[in-house]
């Protein structure tokens, strides 16, 4: 391995160590969403993916 393979591997270790306990606090008080925000979510997701379906029909 080269050196830069081995300080990219340590700096992505300790990116990840240093960012867990700010990531699970955020997962743990974060307000939950109703059905009306996952509605307001799924449909613009849905007209996506049926656009890119169109667009593969069309090729």
């Amino acid at each position: 391995m080269e050196w830069m393979q081995i300080i990219s591997a340590l700096a992505l270790v300790m990116f990840i160590v240093v960012l867990f306990p700010a990531t699970r606090n955020m997962i743990k008080n974060s307000p939950k969403g109703s059905s009306s925000d996952w509605m307001s979510f799924m449909i613009p997701i849905a007209a996506v993916i049926l656009f890119i379906v169109l667009l593969i029909k069309l090729v």
